[in-house]
């Protein structure tokens, strides 16, 4: 599983975890470089609480794009 972001890649790993059709990526495999934190978080009863992150990448930045 490839994410790619204006043709930068952001994450690359054949083990992604996948619940509820989101897949989730090792630590490892992700390019934090691109990536800020967010003010946003959220609760789920049964996953807890998630922080969310925004990626930069050429100037354009997507808020939120990853938890």
């Amino acid at each position: 599983m490839k994410v790619t972001l204006n043709g930068t890649m952001l994450a690359d790993s054949d083990e992604t975890i996948v619940v509820e059709n989101n897949h989730y990526f090792p630590p490892a495999s992700v390019k934090t470089e691109f990536f800020s934190e967010s003010n946003t978080s959220t609760t789920c009863p049964w996953k807890g609480l998630a922080s969310y992150y925004n990626a930069t990448v050429d100037g354009n930045n997507v808020k939120d794009i990853a938890w």
